[in-house]
């Protein structure tokens, strides 16, 4: 649910239409366009800004009742960037799976937001709480 405003309208707007147990998808560069779902692309370059840049703003905003990613993400990046992930989400549940079951959730999301992202398998699926 949306505490605060963003600057950016259009994720305003898409958050503030979320809802208990509704869920939106943060995802890097190279991530397959939905065509059924709404895409708000904020990418301006590699890594900016990146899944992590955009769900630190996010988080603030947005009651978070848990979240999901590829299990790859783990063995495809370095301990700090898994440690960043970490102290971005802090105490919320992070549940993971392979990363082919992981993108048949994609679609039940109500939005996805398009990041310039590069970290592998750094794509983040947001529940509301």
């Amino acid at each position: 649910m949306l505490k605060t405003a963003l600057l950016n309208p259009d994720l305003n707007e898409l958050l503030g239409r979320i809802r208990h147990t509704n869920t939106v998808v943060i995802a890097d560069r190279g991530f397959p366009y939905w065509p059924m779902i709404e895409t708000i692309d904020i990418a301006l370059v590699d890594d900016q800004p990146s899944v992590f840049d955009v769900l630190k703003a996010l988080l603030p905003t947005f009651t978070v009742g848990g979240a999901w990613m590829a299990e790859e993400f783990f063995s495809n990046n370095s301990q700090a960037t898994q440690q960043a992930l970490r102290d971005i989400l802090g105490d919320t549940p992070l549940h993971t799976e392979p990363h082919d079951p992981f993108k048949t959730r994609v679609p039940q999301a109500i939005g996805l937001i398009r990041t310039g992202g590069t970290a592998p398998y750094s794509n983040i699926i947001l529940e509301s709480a």
